[in-house]
C-alpha cells in the first residue's frame, strides 16, 4: 500500500480503480481523473461477511487540473509506478 499526495488530497493507491489520462474538462483544460473505489463495511458488528457475502463499494471520480494533472500524468505514466502493456514506442518487425 502506498499513498500519493496531490495538493490537499491524499490517495491510497490500493483504492485507485482507474485513471483517465489526457482528459479534458468541459472548458477544454487538460485534466487527469482518478476513480477511487472503497469498500462499504457492514453497519453492525454482528453482521459478518458470511451473512452478507456481497461487499459493496463506493466509487467516486476525482478530477485534477493544472499542475496537479501534470504531476498525476507523470506519476501514472512512469515505468516505476505502472506497467505499460502497449508502449507507444514499440519496435515492429515484419517477417
Amino acid at each position: 500500500m502506498a499513498f500519493i499526495k496531490i495538493q490537499n488530497v491524499v490517495i491510497n493507491t490500493s483504492h485507485v480503480a482507474a485513471v483517465k489520462l489526457n482528459h479534458q474538462t468541459i472548458s477544454g483544460e487538460k485534466s487527469v481523473s482518478v476513480l477511487i473505489a472503497t469498500p462499504k463495511f457492514p453497519l453492525f458488528q454482528g453482521e459478518t461477511i458470511a451473512q452478507n457475502p456481497q461487499i459493496l463499494c463506493h466509487s467516486e471520480w476525482i478530477e485534477f487540473t493544472g499542475q496537479a494533472a501534470i504531476a498525476l500524468q507523470d506519476y501514472f505514466t512512469s515505468f516505476n509506478n505502472v506497467i505499460d502493456l502497449l508502449p507507444q514506442h514499440q519496435e515492429s518487425s515484419i517477417i
